[in-house]
């Protein structure tokens, strides 16, 4: 084994390694590797092989998954940093700003369907079909199926 194979293989995590320190399964490490959110390479036995890099995107995936972000969407991400290099607080704060919009987004669409449950509730009608403030003679059927309200 060269000096080279020796130091990679000292850098390198195998996939149960990664999940233990990662926090995560291993299946959920295979399954971020079929998305493309993370690389492997393979040992001569054919066993994956991680990068120490992949720690940090592994937590990056974590906490943009628990933000809402779709992982289409944190994939695209990662793809702009450069392969191999561990992402740095720099690369997050970039990562990071581009999903506040979003995240406010889904806030204030979560409070305002919030207050409009508070509001339903509150008459006691509890009818989704027949609410004289929210739908006054059923006119969003015409719109179609489904709650017309919650989709916008």
């Amino acid at each position: 084994m060269s000096k080279a194979q020796s130091c990679k293989k000292l850098h390198s995590l195998s996939v149960g390694d990664l999940a233990a320190r990662a926090g995560v399964s291993v299946s959920t490490l295979h399954f971020y590797e079929t998305k493309g959110l993370i690389a492997s390479t393979r040992t001569g036995g054919n066993q994956r092989r991680f990068g120490r890099d992949v720690l940090r995107r592994v937590a990056v995936i974590r906490v943009a998954q628990r933000a809402g972000v779709p992982l289409a969407e944190i994939r695209q991400a990662l793809d702009a940093l450069p392969a191999r290099r561990t992402p740095t607080a720099a690369d997050w704060a970039k990562l990071s700003e581009g999903w506040k919009a979003q995240l406010e987004a889904r806030i204030a669409s979560l409070t305002h369907l919030k207050d409009q449950l508070d509001g339903c509730i509150g008459c006691g009608c509890l009818s989704l079909s027949d609410c004289p403030l929210r739908n006054p003679g059923d006119a969003l059927a015409k719109e179609g199926p489904g709650a017309r309200l919650l989709q916008g």
